[in-house]
């Protein structure tokens, strides 16, 4: 059974495809015609971690495609208790058609993969962040025309969106270049990965720790919050490290002079992004929150339609 845990489970052709289907399910959405590829099909939302736009793009989604969606909130469920994830997957796979989890430990998504027998969707983990790089690939592809060979800084913490964006970046043949303070790097793991994948595709993958080192000649710039949900306990000291690493309109004077701005939300203004760039006219950072919802939607397909 197919399922979406990390960017690396599916190959360029396959991201492809889900691109190319999320450009088709947007303007047949914006036409205000009607979808009905997951008729009878009913997923699940296990979420752990509170969402705006995930939550609601994969509701929504599940609804503009024909089918629906039940919300679990973890508290809920039996898991709140001690059951294994073993035994609530086992269950909910045999009540549903997929799974849409966000939760804190990417154990947590493979276990359910492996047990539920339905295809389970990674919308979060501690490790990657899978569906949020498909629409933010969209979204490139929307805005650039193109993919190949474009130059995507990323500002700030190494963490499970800058995973997921070097491998996704590294299938597609783009130059990643990550600027972040020591000691925040990415998944070493994840690294090799996107590294081998460059071998073929012609990208290339940068870490640096000096961000205007990173955004020289970008075509993309991107950043994410300094402190994600899991990690409140060391606040104060990633407010210290992560002083300078913000992208505001010094920063983008280094980037290529039609450079775009993404951020893929909640953003704090003032830490990692300034208002005046965020609501500029090269930020993208709206589109890109939209363009969740043709994400989700393609992914849904993609995975729900072939099994």
């Amino acid at each position: 059974m197919r399922s979406f845990l990390s960017v690396a489970d599916a190959s360029k052709p396959e991201i492809d495809r889900v691109l190319t289907r999320a450009k088709t399910i947007k303007s047949t959405v914006k036409r205000g015609r009607s979808l009905t590829r997951l008729n009878g099909k009913i997923i699940g939302l296990l979420f752990e971690k509170p969402s705006t736009r995930t939550r609601t793009s994969f509701e929504v989604a599940s609804r503009r495609l024909g089918g629906e969606s039940i919300y679990l909130s973890a508290n809920e469920l039996q898991l709140s208790r001690g059951e294994p994830v073993k035994d609530t997957a086992r269950i909910l796979g045999g009540y549903l058609d997929g799974i849409v989890a966000r939760v804190f430990a990417h154990d947590t998504v493979a276990q359910l993969a492996n047990y539920a027998g339905v295809p389970v969707v990674n919308a979060l983990s501690d490790l990657e962040h899978p569906t949020q790089i498909i629409s933010d690939l969209f979204t490139i592809q929307e805005t650039k025309k193109t993919l190949k060979g474009l130059k995507l800084a990323y500002i700030g913490d190494g963490n499970n969106v800058c995973n997921s964006l070097l491998l996704g970046g590294a299938i597609e043949g783009m130059k990643i270049s990550v600027g972040c303070p020591e000691g925040y790097e990415p998944s070493q793991t994840i690294q090799r990965q996107a590294e081998d994948k460059c071998r073929s595709s012609g990208g290339s993958i940068e870490i640096v720790h000096n961000p205007s080192e990173a955004a020289l000649g970008a075509d993309i710039l991107y950043t994410d919050v300094w402190v994600s949900m899991g990690d409140e306990s060391s606040k104060e000291k990633r407010m210290h490290d992560f002083e300078g690493y913000q992208i505001n309109s010094d920063l983008l004077k280094v980037a290529k002079k039609d450079a775009s701005v993404m951020h893929c939300l909640p953003a704090h203004r003032g830490l990692e992004i300034t208002d005046d760039v965020i609501e500029g006219k090269q930020s993208i950072v709206w589109q890109q929150g939209e363009n969740k919802l043709y994400g989700a939607a393609a992914v849904l397909e993609w995975l729900l339609i072939q099994s």
